[in-house]
């Protein structure tokens, strides 16, 4: 079962789009990494709440975008 507060949570995310976004695209995620798989865009990085993964996915609708997976990273042991 998941928490309410488990759902778009802060933590490191994987999102996976359709394509490849390019340079100009890519340069719209500046705290992502983007790496290219199987013909896909794939971009890891932090997100500090429910409200930046919202502005996130939006911003991949606005770019016409189409989103293939989104999932949570775990973070390595400190």
């Amino acid at each position: 079962m998941c928490k309410r507060s488990d759902v778009g949570g802060g933590g490191t995310y994987r999102l996976e789009v359709q394509g490849h976004l390019g340079d100009l695209m890519g340069r719209s995620f500046p705290r992502m990494r983007i790496v290219y798989r199987n013909g896909n865009t794939v971009l890891v990085g932090p997100v500090r709440d429910q409200a930046e993964l919202s502005g996130l996915l939006q911003h991949f609708l606005d770019l016409g975008v189409t989103l293939v997976s989104v999932t949570t990273v775990d973070d390595p042991p400190a």
